[in-house]
This record gives C-alpha cells, sequence and structure tokens, in this order.
C-alpha cells in the first residue's frame, strides 16, 4: 500500500487505514519519542496521541508542501516535546519567576532566527545537516548517531562542534 492510499483511506474515515498506519508507522515514531520521552507509559501515549492526531487532522496534510512520513514525523516529534514540556511545567510559577510564555516581541525575534538559522543549515552539506538535526532536532543521543552513521562517537562530537561553531559565527554568535 503507498502513501496516498492510506492517505486516501484515513481521509474516508476508514478504521483498517488506521491499523494499517499504526503498523506500517509505529516503528518510525516509536524511534522519534523515545529519545525525548524516558518513561515507557508515557511514549505509548504519546504514540496513541500521535494516532488520534493524525486520525483528526489529515486533512491538514498537504502534499504540495512535503512527503507524508515528513508530515508525521513533524507531528510526532511536536506532540513527544508538547508532552516533555507539560510534565516539566508542571511545578508552579512562584511569584518572582518570570512567565515562560514569550511576548510579541521575543516571538518576532525568535521567528527570525529560527529563519536565519534555517538559511545557514541549508549552506551546510547534507551530511552535516543530517548530523545537526539527528542531536538537536530529534535529540538522539551522540552515540547513536555515530553507531547508525558509521562514526565514531568523538568524529561526530567534534563534527558537531565544527557545526555549531560555524553556525554561532554565521549567526552573529548567538547561542546554539
Amino acid at each position: 500500500m503507498t502513501d496516498n492510499e492510506l492517505i486516501l483511506r484515513l481521509r474516508q474515515r476508514d478504521q483498517a487505514g488506521l491499523e494499517d498506519l499504526s503498523r506500517r508507522y509505529s516503528p518510525l515514531m516509536r524511534y522519534i519519542i523515545s529519545p525525548i520521552l524516558s518513561d515507557g507509559q508515557d511514549r505509548e501515549e504519546c504514540l496513541s496521541d500521535v494516532l488520534l492526531l493524525v486520525w483528526e487532522r489529515i486533512e491538514r496534510y498537504d502534499p504540495a508542501r512535503g512527503a507524508f512520513s515528513t508530515w508525521l514525523t513533524v507531528l510526532t516529534r511536536n506532540t513527544a516535546l508538547n508532552r516533555a514540556r507539560g510534565q516539566a511545567m508542571g511545578e508552579p510559577l512562584s511569584e518572582n519567576q518570570a512567565s515562560p510564555v514569550p511576548g510579541p516581541e521575543e516571538q518576532i525575534l525568535h521567528q527570525e532566527l529560527l529563519e536565519e538559522l534555517k538559511q545557514a543549515l541549508d549552506r551546510l552539506s547534507m551530511k552535516d545537516q543530517l548530523l545537526f538535526y539527528r542531536k538537536y532536532y530529534y535529540f538522539q543521543t551522540t552515540a547513536q548517531i555515530a553507531a547508525e552513521m558509521g562514526m565514531t562517537d568523538r568524529a561526530a562530537e567534534g563534527r558537531l562542534y565544527r557545526i555549531k561553531t560555524r553556525l554561532r559565527k554565521e549567526l552573529g554568535g548567538v547561542m546554539l
């Protein structure tokens, strides 16, 4: 079954399509969730949340913007990060703490910085982009990245250090 067939079945609200999605993409989703959430029960609940979100939001998927697997990957990562943040935010703020919600100016500056970072990442080699995204976007360990990319841990760490140094220089010293 192709992704297009799977998407069509999901849009037609075919329950078997959801089961096929789970069978086909659960390993990928678990791979993305596991570095972000340490508790096994949290990971399984997150996986269920992602499947439900796909079911609810399948109409929002636009093939012109990217592959289905990319959309699913982003949805999975964001759901896991939101769950992790929710656990971290469980602690109430004291009166002296600033609100963690950024103001409008901070949001605009953050958006501009993200765009500059994206442009700088686009100028890296594909291998360096992959290394950067796996470490800082998917939160994979250096050992896992090195093993899967056929590098030593030390080589991966050194390359990541050089990538960060280059990006800091291009972004005017912003901390990454």
